[in-house]
């Protein structure tokens, strides 16, 4: 097998490049509007009640009208699920790595259009949008070999032992629920999704409500690759009606969930109670956010922190869990700092993500817009308006790159997540002092140091408790068999994606001895 490296992004400034995706993006925008069902074991469903899903550079365009699953639906999914189990779980590892590289295959040939959906339905620029289609194959064909590995993991790890035969297998779960994001609407899902099945799960699949087509999309590519039907059940639905509802089911074994920190608080909680009939406890595997620091010493080679901080902060809108929200830097070089990150900033192209030029997407939604302009009234109480701060009425929720300088430590916009193009600037006189701040927050997930200082780079390797520490680069930007992703504290259970242990939490070991 071709050893896996990670998918290479599209290079735009090449014109065949810039054609291709332009030609991808016109075939996707004739399918505007459509129609998509619930698939219960392979079942389409259509219901009188439908999520409309609206481009959010432009509300008045609707990229698809998503049937919605009630608690009967529900029921009816984890019973075909949990059938459908019973044959799945006994289907080899080759089998089933073999369906996620035919689905990786099917994205890369038609990487484009995914692409394209993605500028649609959630906001993000050709750059952005290619690099989480890109994420999502590098999921698939990881994942996929993973899952070969693992296969082989027991015969090589027991102690031989005289006159007996061991064995260590790695069995599957059962039936999960699996809650992925808005934000990385294709990568994260197929990501979580494809974990699960190709380590001889079932799943019920509940994609986020701003995001699902590109979720019945992505379902549509493992109909293509063959997998049998049942073993992905999409679900989507109000979360209201049916979001507790799936997590307290007796049928549920596993979640797994990526999103905020209140509701992967809630599922935590949720799930921790047996119910009835339930025979095992539920196993969560949650990602749950940061508020992630951008540190900056003394002597650091500022240009290049200053790109890194902007880019870290401001694609995307700043809507990653491991965006720049936080910078701490050195009083020697604050001002400075600050200086050329607002210039690179106020230089940045802000408007509808379909527009080539476009740096700066729109937000995703009304309650994300809300709560940005929220926080940016917040900043100016806390601290010094030096950059952005404007909204924009429709078409879109468009919020321009803010900044906001000599912002204390202690403040909520240093420690609360904002979720959208918002950073404090924090000044320190130590580089003790500056990872005292990056600390104090209930967050652990991403960080950036940039020194020249060896001494500091392994004090924050010691001391800088976050699951992913970058040194002279982005705090953004994780790639799958690269740079495992995941975090402390509220940042979720310490799972790491795209790592080498994360089909682990999927499955459960089993050890058979025989006596020769």
């Amino acid at each position: 097998m071709i050893p896996y490296l990670p998918e290479a992004f599209t290079d735009f400034s090449k014109p065949e490049n810039e054609a291709a995706f332009t030609a991808a993006f016109e075939r996707v925008s004739s399918q505007m509007g459509q129609s998509y069902p619930l698939i219960i074991g392979g079942r389409e469903v259509h219901t009188d009640k439908r999520n409309e899903s609206r481009n959010p550079s432009n509300l008045e365009q609707i990229v698809g009208f998503v049937a919605q699953a009630d608690k009967a639906i529900v029921d009816e999914a984890f019973q075909i699920a949990s059938k459908k189990f019973t044959t799945w779980s006994q289907v080899s590892p080759e089998e089933r790595a073999g369906y996620l590289f035919k689905s990786a295959a099917i994205i890369r040939r038609r990487k484009h259009e995914f692409s394209s959906w993605l500028l649609l339905e959630a906001g993000k620029t050709r750059a952005e949008a290619d690099a989480d289609t890109a994420e999502c194959i590098d999921f698939l064909e990881y994942y996929g070999r993973q899952m070969l590995q693992l296969s082989e993991r027991g015969k090589q790890t027991l102690i031989s032992y005289p006159g007996e035969e061991n064995r260590l297998e790695y069995i599957p779960l059962g039936v999960g629920v699996v809650i992925p994001p808005w934000n990385f609407p294709l990568a994260i899902m197929a990501g979580m999704t494809a974990a699960a099945i190709v380590s001889g799960n079932t799943v019920l699949l509940k994609p986020a409500s701003q995001t699902p087509v590109i979720a019945y999309r992505f379902y549509e590519v493992l109909k293509e690759a063959g997998l049998p039907d049942g073993v992905v059940n999409f679900v989507p639905g109000d979360v209201g009606e049916i979001g507790d509802y799936m997590v307290d089911h007796t049928t549920t074994r596993f979640v797994t969930f990526t999103g905020s920190r209140g509701i992967g608080v809630r599922i935590y909680e949720r799930a921790s109670k047996v119910h009835e009939g339930q025979i095992w406890l539920k196993r969560i595997i949650a990602e749950m956010g940061g508020k992630d620091s951008i540190i900056v010493d003394e002597g650091a080679d500022l240009d290049l922190a200053a790109l890194n901080i902007v880019n870290s902060a401001f694609m995307f809108s700043g809507q990653k869990c491991s965006a720049c929200s936080r910078v701490i830097a050195h009083e020697a070089i604050y001002n400075e700092l600050l200086d050329r990150v607002v210039e690179r900033t106020r230089a940045l192209t802000i408007g509808d993500a379909i527009n080539a030029n476009t740096k700066v997407g729109p937000v995703i939604d009304q309650k994300a817009y809300d709560k940005i302009r929220s926080y940016i009234e917040i900043g100016k109480q806390e601290g010094r308006l030096v950059c952005g701060g404007e909204t924009w009425d429709k078409p879109g929720y468009f919020v321009s790159p803010t900044i906001f300088a000599d912002v204390p430590a202690d403040a909520r916009l240093s420690k609360e997540e904002i979720f959208g193009p918002v950073v404090a600037f924090t000044k320190v006189k130590t580089f003790t002092d500056a990872i005292a701040a990056a600390n104090n927050t209930e967050f652990g997930l991403t960080g950036s140091v940039f020194t020249k200082n060896r001494e500091h780079v392994e004090e924050a390797r010691r001391t800088f408790h976050v699951g992913n520490l970058y040194f002279n680069r982005k705090s953004t930007g994780a790639l799958v068999g690269v740079h495992p992703f995941g975090g402390f504290n509220m940042s979720g259970t310490d799972s790491k994606a795209g790592g080498p242990d994360y089909l682990l939490l999927f499955t459960q070991p089993k050890l058979s001895s025989e006596v020769l």
